[in-house]
């Protein structure tokens, strides 16, 4: 990085302030968490929360001090792939189930565990929102203060509201959830209702305008003045301002992913690092791969390292760094692990497991009539290392026969992760795009040629269609001009009947195989498991559809035939009329 130059970061100041009022007890509570790790501020961010108990409860204390620290806790908790959303909705439907169930353990119902929640995560240059109950969370941006969460509470006239929704209070728990951009200066304002319902606007304004005495002076102004203006409740709040946002300029990211250097073409005997090359497995235009020994510990491993063609190819090392990232928090014996290089290493390379076998499409050559019984293990195999990316919140994206290996043990591994779409990863602002659409051709669901995001059923089409081509030695569809240039055209993509191409397979097999390979994805499975189990019984809803489709869906080349012998017909009518 040039002497001077600065790399922006996500970094901001919290400051906060409650006290119990005119009560006895206070039973609000927040906190909030800034990593010291900048990793986890990237892949994780940073959390600020305000809870609210149900003050008719005795447990209400117990309730919001339980959610706010063991929500943070538990979200950090949480893979690095999964996405905010994700990770934040299942933290806070574990918390109120537990929650829930153990308030029902009381003898008396109103000392249930219930709060108010109210959360904000943010990553990049983005917070997102949780919010259930009455508390509430403003943007103070250039002098004009926005409510960002509506109250869940229900106000009868000349009484005081009761909460509709809370943490807690239901075995089903619904939050509101949404995104907002940040800008550097943005103070985000958390309140409990003690605090924000003995405020005006005028008020709100003046207070949070004065930040000189820093920002936990500001919110124990704000819970004075709230006190003084006749609040009869606990009172809370807490500021987050945001000091620094990460910039996604292509010349720092250029810079990050060429820091290292790229090793050059390697031969037997060569050494890198500890690492020594015992046999030259594949070497190629976009990567090379070896079979080396670390000379300390004596174990084998396959070294990967990309060619010296994309040093300056940024999107294509940045699918290389993401192999890595993504391989190091697999751990499965249906996918390939990457291990850790050495810290001190100026070389960039990857350290990958060393599985032997075929792949498999040597496999294909092999076999080229399997038995249902052998597909279906197989396949079997194949479903267990997808499912491993799916619940890490993972799209493989270029699953084809060239990137699963075949063990002597006939399990399937599946290997490269360069275009693996991670949801924890998008979230992450970046200025390199992908212009075209990422895999092969022949294997990619429609929907990416349509330049849309992918989803877990894009992945089920290729495994579909890897399917289909072990069962026939074919591909379901013929990849043509028009669906290339007009991919929003679904009429364009006719699928090929398996039955075509093997006259043993049944029609319920078949089925199975078209609905994988829809080329709509509303049209497709969305559970792996489905697949799996039409593969091997006969689905009976599919055979209804088929039996009560029109002739043109149930056999689309016999509707034409039937057509064109009409108009031939025709044709010879017209034309004995005119001869007449």
């Amino acid at each position: 990085m040039p002497e001077g130059e600065k790399l922006e970061i996500l970094d901001v100041d919290v400051g906060g302030y409650t006290c119990a009022g005119i009560k006895e007890r206070n039973e609000d509570a927040f906190a909030a968490r800034l990593p010291e790790s900048q990793g986890v501020v990237n892949y994780k961010g940073i959390v600020a929360c305000v809870a609210d108990g149900v003050s008719c409860s005795e447990n209400a204390q117990q309730a919001s001090l339980t959610s706010v620290t063991q929500f943070i806790e538990d979200y950090y908790s949480t893979p690095d792939s999964w996405s905010v959303k994700k990770s934040a909705a299942r933290v806070l439907t574990s918390l109120n189930s537990w929650l829930f169930h153990h308030g029902q353990q009381s003898d008396l119902r109103h000392n249930g565990l219930v709060t108010t929640f109210s959360g904000v995560i943010l990553k990049s240059t983005t917070a997102h929102l949780l919010h259930a109950g009455d508390s509430r969370i403003y943007r103070f941006r250039e002098g004009r203060l926005k409510q960002l969460t509506r109250d869940h509470a229900h106000k009868q006239y000349g009484r005081k509201s009761f909460l509709t929704r809370a943490l807690g209070m239901d075995s089903r728990l619904e939050v509101d959830y949404h995104q907002v951009s940040l800008q550097v200066g943005d103070l985000l304002v958390m309140t409990s209702d003690g605090v924000h319902e003995y405020l005006n606007l005028e008020e709100s304004i003046e207070l949070l305008s004065d930040t000189q005495g820093g920002l936990e002076a500001t919110a124990k102004a704000s819970v004075e003045r709230a006190l003084a203006n006749g609040s009869d409740d606990n009172l809370s709040c807490l500021l987050v301002r945001i000091t620094s946002l990460p910039q996604a300029d292509v010349n720092e990211v250029h810079r990050q992913l060429t820091a290292l250097t790229i090793p050059p073409v390697m031969d037997v005997g060569n050494k890198i690092d500890q690492f020594e090359v015992l046999r030259v497995l594949y070497s190629g235009t976009r990567s090379h791969l070896y079979v080396v020994k670390d000379t300390h510990t004596g174990k084998e491993f396959v070294l990967k390292a990309p060619s010296e063609n994309f040093a300056e190819d940024p999107q294509y090392l940045e699918g290389f760094i993401r192999e890595q990232w993504v391989g190091r928090r697999l751990n499965s014996p249906w996918v390939m692990k990457i291990f850790e290089r050495p810290h001190e290493s100026p070389f960039l390379y990857h350290l990958c497991e060393y599985v032997q076998g075929i792949t498999l499409r040597q496999w294909m050559h092999d076999n080229p009539n399997p038995s249902f019984d052998a597909v279906r293990e197989m396949t079997d195999s194949i479903i267990r290392g997808v499912r491993v990316f799916q619940r890490m919140g993972m799209v493989h994206r270029d699953l084809k026969p060239e990137n699963v290996m075949i063990t002597p043990q006939k399990k399937a591994v599946i290997m490269d992760f360069g275009t693996v779409q991670v949801d924890g990863l998008e979230e992450i602002s970046t200025s390199l795009s992908e212009e075209v659409p990422v895999g092969s051709v022949d294997y990619i669901a429609p929907e990416y040629l349509r330049g849309e995001k992918g989803l877990y059923y894009s992945d089920i089409f290729s495994v579909g269609v890897m399917v289909y081509e072990m069962l026939t030695g074919k591909l379901p569809y013929k990849t043509s001009a028009a669906q290339q240039r007009n991919p929003q055209r679904y009429q364009d993509w006719q699928y090929g009947s398996a039955r075509m191409h093997r006259k043993d397979i049944p029609l319920w097999l078949d089925l199975a195989l078209e609905k994988a390979c829809a080329e709509s994805p509303s049209q497709r499975y969305h559970v792996m498991s489905e697949f799996l189990s039409d593969l091997t019984t006969p689905n009976s809803q599919l055979l209804a559809e088929r039996e009560n489709a029109p002739l043109m869906q149930r056999n689309p080349l016999l509707f034409w035939q039937w057509v064109s012998a009409i108009l031939f017909v025709a044709v010879l009518v017209e034309a004995w009329f005119l001869v007449r």
